[in-house]
């Protein structure tokens, strides 16, 4: 099973960002557990961060072209507003979990909702690392309906 995970905005700046909110782990940090996730469950994983939503659609895209059998994403801030990340992954057709560090719906009010929450399979917030390995779990335990 192929994966792939795709960090938004920001992401790049854990450990230095709004530590309240985010807490002190790292990027670097985020990635190792990522990587001890795929080794638990014999998954491959390509994990790709940026912060401009382009490359964010062109990463759906390229995952598409390459089969891959499901995508993780926090798309940061862009949750909230593109259409454009919304789009790309509803015409792509790959199982998509939905992922932040924090809980959105707690947050403040332009940040509560997503537009990309109907096109994906699922969403799990405010758990910080936690809210990765649920959608990893979620992924696997589903593996039959999305392995190709």
């Amino acid at each position: 099973m192929n994966i792939l995970i795709i960090n938004g905005p920001n992401l790049n700046l854990l450990g230095i960002r709004e530590p309240q909110i985010y807490q002190n782990n790292t990027y670097e940090e985020l990635v190792n557990f990522l990587n001890e996730l795929a080794i638990k469950h014999q998954v491959n994983i390509e994990i790709y961060q940026t912060n401009h939503e382009g490359a964010i659609i062109d990463k759906l895209h390229e995952g598409f072209f390459n089969h891959v059998d499901a995508i993780i994403i926090n798309p940061g801030a862009y949750t909230h507003y593109s259409y454009a990340i919304r789009d790309a992954i509803s015409a792509i057709s790959i199982p998509t979990v939905e992922v932040h560090l924090s809980d959105i719906k707690k947050r403040e009010n332009w940040r509560k909702n997503s537009v990309i929450s109907d096109v994906c399979v699922n969403s799990f917030m405010g758990e910080h690392f936690a809210s990765y390995q649920k959608a990893f779990e979620f992924i696997i335990n589903e593996r039959n309906n999305y392995a190709k």
